[in-house]
């Protein structure tokens, strides 16, 4: 499958390394000034916008253009490290630093590639006509019907208007499905004719694999493949509420993630929300545990790594979404947690640290657990 990628710099030097790497992961790339950029934005959907930040202003409008455009996969190019938060404000969800290498930019590339086969394949829907049940937090039971649905929400048309936000539980049965989906979700965006996106966020994995299933016989054409894990990831740093772990691919903050640990024939997963993302180095995630089957997971996961004193495990990381703005469901049920956890409160409070200053207080908090543990 071909991706389209917009390629945005003056650098020739920069757009000769990046071509054949572009290449390799099958992203058509097309070259253009800032200003073609904002035109071809209005014109053509591209998977992934790729911008230097020579001109910090004209590099700003393109992503705001391309985000404006829907859930297109961001990339900054970069030559000050210490402008890496201000590139990550105006909407980078990766960064290339420059000068450019061919290995730095595979690594970074191959998250990024995972994650556009993820929202080609979250893009994905069929079209369907089944009633749907529908309870707002803290509301009454209303009617709705599902108009189509993807693997990570639907669009339904309900009795009464939804509100952008609003966390909602959804219930319903697809046709020739005995399956039973019942769903906590959250308004993603809606209309006042009462037509509503809705996004599921906590999932079974039985619920996922029986809207596989259903899709594989019902779906006029078969979805996008799966996405790859990133492998080659070292786990450095685990609470209850979060970890961190060193790899040259991490994903963007605030996209959701799949931690996967196998060691021996024994396999753990844990869901998860990057807080943290330092380019080429490492990511910071917060495990999911809003509800009893993900606390079970972090669960797992721990026990998997302290049962087994001095085996070293596999781990890799799939991409499940790459959300949206800051005031999610997700980012509201972490606000109102309330527990002595010192490393979830570091990733939480990241953003007034640069990487130096952040991998420092990562070092004290190893050292202070070794001399508690001693």
């Amino acid at each position: 499958m071909i991706f389209q990628a917009l390629l945005v710099t003056k650098d020739e030097q920069t757009s000769s390394v990046l071509a054949p790497v572009l290449a390799e992961f099958e992203l058509e790339a097309k070259s253009c000034s800032y200003a073609d950029a904002l035109t071809r934005l209005t014109e053509q959907k591209f998977d992934a916008v790729i911008v230097d930040f020579d001109d910090p202003h004209s590099a700003s409008l393109v992503f705001q253009n391309a985000g404006a455009a829907g859930h297109v996969v961001t990339v900054a190019l970069l030559n000050d490290k210490k402008r890496v938060r201000s590139v990550f404000g105006a909407g980078a969800n990766f960064v290339l630093y420059k000068p450019l290498s061919a290995p730095k930019a595979k690594a970074t590339l191959r998250a990024a590639i995972a994650l556009i086969k993820r929202e080609r394949r979250s893009s994905f829907r069929v079209p369907v006509q089944v009633a749907v049940q529908l309870r707002v937090q803290g509301g009454s039971e209303m009617e709705g019907i599902l108009l189509d649905i993807s693997e990570e929400g639907m669009d339904v048309l309900s009795a009464q208007t939804l509100y952008p936000t609003a966390a909602i539980s959804a219930r319903f049965q697809l046709p020739e499905s005995e399956f039973q989906f019942e769903a906590q979700s959250e308004v993603a965006w809606a209309n006042p004719n009462g037509q509503s996106g809705v996004r599921f966020i906590d999932l079974t994995e039985n619920a996922r694999e029986a809207l596989k299933s259903w899709f594989s016989t019902h779906a006029p054409e078969m979805p996008p493949d799966e996405p790859e894990p990133v492998a080659h990831c070292q786990l450095t740093d685990l609470s209850t509420g979060g970890c961190y772990v060193e790899t040259e691919s991490p994903f963007p903050e605030r996209s959701e993630i799949v931690l996967n640990l196998k060691v021996a024939d024994v396999e753990v997963q844990a869901e998860g929300t990057v807080r943290v993302m330092h380019p080429g180095f490492g990511m910071g995630i917060e495990f999911a545990s809003r509800t009893p089957q993900q606390r079970e997971q972090v669960s797992g996961f721990i026990n998997l790594l302290t049962g087994r004193p001095g085996t070293v495990p596999e781990l890799s990381v799939t991409p499940r979404a790459l959300t949206g703005a800051k005031g999610s469901t997700a980012e509201k049920y972490a606000a109102h947690d309330d527990f002595d956890d010192p490393l979830l409160e570091l990733l939480r409070g990241h953003e007034s640290l640069g990487q130096e200053e952040f991998l420092e207080q990562l070092r004290k908090q190893r050292n202070s657990e070794a001399v508690a543990n001693s």
